[in-house]
């Protein structure tokens, strides 16, 4: 099998690595294989791709949608950056509990997170650049993010001086998020 599920977190989060053929000329990997990701119970729709580059602390998050519902496949594929899931699925026994992951160019772990999971991310290197495979497409009606900082979440952030969208300086906190009655798309 061309991947090996490293950790599985929070009941929904997933940690793969995928087997690296080196040579002399380089390197080839498979980061995506449908037949694979189903024996994992990952999903193997994935209608859009995103590519996002951030310099060094650039902070982003706690982003999410729920319209269509989204989960996402991380993976850094330029520099290093800190990912980031947070569980906000009501009913859950791990509501408001989370997992951060050191990801790299070099390591090239992928971390899956399922619909009701709330991903983020900081970036440790001078620059870093992270793709993620979406199992929905964007719909800005449908989506919105919690507050990066959350004290009743505790995220240990791997910085003290965060680069903030305004949008994510801002966000609600996660029980405002469990407050509206959008937030029952999530449940466990």
């Amino acid at each position: 099998m061309p991947f090996t599920v490293i950790s599985k977190q929070l009941d929904g989060i997933i940690v793969l690595k995928t087997e690296i053929f080196n040579d002399d000329r380089g390197y080839f990997m498979e980061v995506f294989r449908e037949d694979t990701f189903k024996t994992l119970g990952i999903s193997s729709y994935f209608p859009q791709d995103n590519h996002s580059r951030s310099s060094k602390d650039v902070v982003r998050g706690l982003h999410f949608q729920w319209k269509p519902e989204i989960g996402k496949l991380m993976r850094v594929t330029v520099g290093t950056a800190f990912l980031v899931a947070v569980d906000i699925r009501k009913n859950s026994p791990t509501l408001g509990k989370w997992f951060g992951i050191e990801v790299s160019a070099e390591n090239k772990l992928q971390v899956w997170a399922p619909p009701g999971f709330a991903r983020g991310f900081c970036v440790l290197s001078e620059v870093a650049e992270i793709q993620y495979k979406c199992t929905g497409i964007y719909n800005s009606k449908g989506e919105s993010n919690i507050l990066w900082n959350d004290p009743e979440i505790g995220i240990d952030w791997p910085t003290k001086n965060p680069l903030l969208s305004p949008r994510d300086a801002t966000a609600r906190t996660l029980a405002q998020w469990l407050a509206l009655p959008e937030s029952d798309n999530f449940r466990y």
